[in-house]
């Protein structure tokens, strides 16, 4: 297994972004012959792979309980058991109808405590081959299902801007409530990843959606897909699928991986923590300081944990105007232990 890779420094805004690195090969090279046993096989052949039973179906209603209780806390008058209660009116500012990150939601205890989850750290592990770890602050989703105030339509995207080669990161979610076919969801393009390259050959525009990405993540690696574009995929024999998971599961995906998220339809609340993990060793001083910074302040960032780290400081807007509930701290701020610090990029290992 190689680590050689070649990097261009490019220069962006100093307000935006951090430690700006665009690679010209994947961060690691797999040998494509290497049979590994688990699901790493999987991922390698297909770009994503859903690992079953990361943590316990109870320790899953832990986290869902503790998103249910974050948004009560808002004092909107939200009630998960009042679907009339499931709309804008009633709940604190998101993206898509249900992302979160802002409101200092990305370092709440809760979310710190999924990225610590002992089996979590072990997939990012054995996938990138090392204890040394950076992690993403970024947020979670908690959907509600058939609501009436949103007018939703897919967004096919992925999060690698096309002059980034390789695999450079490896996105996670942690499912925390029942999610089958009418539940809501992650839809992957199975194999998209590894056409990535031949696909972005020719220059392309990105979609041109209604419901393009608001001013607080559009600077995330994202290109939006077209029809026609999806075809070109499914003509070379990928397949967009409907990822259902149980309480407990954790589904990986390759950045380059084309998927958006789905909302629910049926009666299940959606409730997933996003989470990525990439190896420290690729991270230079200037992303370090920037991730330092953003912890201390409790400010999150997009799944990139190692560099283009972008503060993610705008603020929630509700009808034009700052939110009247924007907060820029934690409720229930999380245990600072040495894992903690260490994969929030602030102590070395």
């Amino acid at each position: 297994m190689s680590t050689t890779t070649t990097t261009t420094v490019v220069e962006e805004p100093k307000d935006r972004t951090f430690g700006a690195r665009f690679e010209t090969k994947g961060l690691i090279e797999f040998d494509e012959n290497t049979v590994y046993g688990d699901w790493r096989d999987e991922f390698h052949k297909y770009g994503c792979v859903v690992i079953k039973g990361v943590i316990s179906p109870e320790r899953a209603k832990y986290y869902a309980d503790k998103q249910i209780q974050w948004l009560k806390n808002f004092e909107l008058g939200f009630d998960e058991n009042n679907p009339e209660t499931w709309t804008a009116e009633h709940l604190p500012v998101s993206f898509k109808g249900g992302m979160y990150f802002a409101y200092a939601s990305t370092h709440e205890k809760m979310a710190w405590e999924a990225r610590t989850e002992p089996k979590v750290v072990e997939v990012f592990e054995k996938l990138w081959g090392t204890k040394e770890l950076l992690c993403s602050f970024d947020g979670m989703n908690i959907s509600m299902p058939n609501r009436k105030d949103l007018n939703w339509s897919p967004w096919p995207h992925c999060d690698q801007n096309p002059e980034r080669k390789g695999m450079q990161a490896v996105q996670g979610l942690l499912n925390y409530a029942p999610n089958g076919p009418k539940d809501g969801g992650l839809m992957l393009m199975k194999g998209s990843a590894k056409l990535f390259n031949e696909f972005f050959a020719h220059k392309r525009e990105s979609a041109d959606h209604e419901d393009a990405p608001p001013p607080e993540i559009k600077y995330m690696d994202l290109f939006l897909f077209s029809e026609k574009d999806i075809k070109w995929f499914e003509s070379r024999g990928c397949e967009m699928v409907k990822v259902n998971m149980e309480p407990g599961d954790f589904v990986l995906w390759d950045s380059r991986t084309m998927h958006y998220a789905r909302l629910p339809e049926g009666e299940q609340i959606r409730h997933v923590q996003y989470i990525c993990m990439t190896p420290k060793k690729y991270a230079n001083e200037e992303a370090l300081a920037a991730k330092k910074e953003c912890f201390e302040k409790w400010i999150g960032t997009t799944h990139w944990p190692h560099c283009n780290i972008r503060p993610a400081e705008d603020k929630p807007m509700r009808d034009g105007k700052l939110c009247p509930k924007y907060r820029s701290e934690p409720f229930e701020k999380p245990e600072i232990t040495d894992q903690v610090l260490r994969l929030a990029g602030v102590k070395d290992y």
